[in-house]
């Protein structure tokens, strides 16, 4: 499996670390996870189907974050990813706190996975 980042994912992460200084290793998990589960597993994430796309498009809700003591999966954290299995990639689309956003960036998903 590998991995990619959007260039607007790349900013959101960097913009993150600053607040949150174990992200770069708490996505390390999350990939360890993902090489072996791609594809959404409620409660934890789901796929964003109300936009019509092709490509399987999942919101991960719970992500544990270390920085965020005390929280564990509960820590507020959303990933949006891509999981495009035909050529064995997943590609990072997005990275929020729900505090700082209700929903994903859905202009960001139809840009670049119409």
């Amino acid at each position: 499996m590998t991995f990619e980042e959007l260039e607007e994912f790349k900013k959101d992460l960097k913009i993150l670390i600053k607040k949150y200084r174990t992200l770069n290793d708490d996505l390390g998990v999350v990939k360890r996870v993902l090489e072996v589960y791609p594809d959404e597993r409620p409660p934890f994430s789901y796929r964003i189907d109300d936009l019509g796309l092709k490509s399987c498009v999942i919101k991960v809700k719970k992500i544990a974050c270390k920085s965020l003591k005390g929280r564990g999966v509960n820590s507020g954290l959303r990933l949006i990813y891509a999981h495009l299995p035909e050529e064995n990639k997943i590609v990072f689309v997005e990275l929020f706190h729900k505090n700082s956003k209700e929903i994903e960036d859905k202009e960001r998903i139809l840009n670049n996975f119409k």
